[in-house]
């Protein structure tokens, strides 16, 4: 392969994510919110960047399959968005969330969720050791776990536990995938994730743009 069929692929995976995010934007306009949309449902700069950061670091068959995935709902009616928030209010408000939400949503086995909890883990870890490193950029993460959460905050745990949770059996193979190669690689999600984003903002590293924070 030559650099510039090299380059043509980064082309065409950077489009993909692009796609990725304005797919998932489109579906998050129909997520209901009680009270009104959430100031968050109109702010397209910063979703843009969270999730873009967060498809950086996606190798090109994840991203295709989740891509997919997101087609698939619309050609079924469901909505990824809307189920990802609503399975995160099992913690959130969990009386709620029993009456209104769980009968509606796909039922997930064991074998599934014990999937689901093992990269979970992992990424707990993950963060915790970023937040250990650079503790200035982790005050403007989300708390840690799913014990911290409120009716009005989220933790990271349980806004991963409800991403996990929609994607299809063959999205979240390749996810698991990613995953076991970033350990045997000794790398860190949290902090490849974060680095796009501070890199979105100006700044050409980690160490930079946690000098920079007050």
């Amino acid at each position: 392969m030559t650099s510039e069929d090299d380059e043509q692929d980064q082309r065409d995976d950077q489009s993909l994510r692009e796609d990725i995010v304005r797919h998932e934007w489109a579906q998050f306009q129909g997520v209901n919110n009680e009270g009104g949309p959430a100031n968050c449902q109109g702010n397209w700069p910063i979703f843009h960047q969270m999730r873009l950061s967060q498809f950086m670091t996606w190798p090109a068959d994840l991203l295709s399959s989740y891509g997919d995935d997101l087609n698939q709902a619309d050609a079924t009616g469901r909505n990824l968005l809307t189920e990802k928030y609503g399975r995160m209010m099992e913690s959130t408000v969990p009386d709620q969330y029993r009456r209104d939400i769980a009968p509606y949503l796909p039922k997930l086995g064991i074998e599934r969720q014990t999937r689901q909890e093992a990269i979970i883990d992992q990424q707990v870890a993950w963060a915790k050791e970023f937040r250990e490193r650079y503790p200035r950029l982790g005050r403007e993460m989300r708390v840690l776990r799913t014990s911290q959460d409120t009716p009005d905050s989220t933790s990271f745990e349980t806004y991963l536990r409800g991403e996990l949770s929609t994607y299809s059996a063959r999205t979240l193979g390749l996810y698991e995938r990613m995953i076991a190669d970033m350990v045997s690689q000794g790398r860190n999600l949290t902090a490849e994730t974060i680095l796009f984003t501070v890199k979105q903002n100006g700044f050409n590293s980690l160490d930079e743009a946690e000098r920079a924070q007050s």
